[in-house]
């Protein structure tokens, strides 16, 4: 069977007519000490997937102002990472992403969720100054 049948075949309810902003697969070089992949890589692929929703809603360029994160369970070598997203706020200058972090294990073809995390944009322009993000636009 095609991979892409069986990915559709095993997806959660919670993820069913979702698309994840970022996808990217585990590789040897990201692990930690202990052969599970490093927090810091899942950390910035968790930024990089909330980043890319943040400056799609607000138009603006963006820069990280502040993350909460938690990690579930570990990300291994071989597992397709997938990252979802949702704007949970929106103020005068910033925006608030909550990014999903799932895991399409290899060997075992299951998703399970490995982390979230919530992180805070604020809006800059050309200066790197920060600037009101107008309603209703990109």
């Amino acid at each position: 069977m095609p991979e892409s049948s069986r990915t559709l075949e095993g997806l959660p309810d919670e993820l069913r007519g979702r698309m994840p902003t970022l996808s990217v697969i585990a590789m040897p070089a990201d692990t930690n000490a202990h052969g599970n992949i490093f927090g810091g890589w899942m950390m910035s692929n968790m930024d990089l997937a909330a980043a890319q929703q943040a400056m799609e809603v607000t138009g603006h360029d963006i820069v990280t102002r502040a993350a909460t994160i938690s990690f579930d369970r570990p990300l291994n070598v071989g597992d397709k990472a997938w990252f979802y997203t949702d704007v949970t706020r929106i103020g005068t200058t910033s925006i608030t992403v909550k990014t999903e972090a799932w895991a399409l294990r290899r060997s075992v073809h299951v998703f399970e969720k490995v982390g979230e995390g919530e992180f805070v944009f604020v809006a800059i322009d050309k200066n790197k100054n920060k600037i009101a993000i107008e309603p209703g636009k990109p």
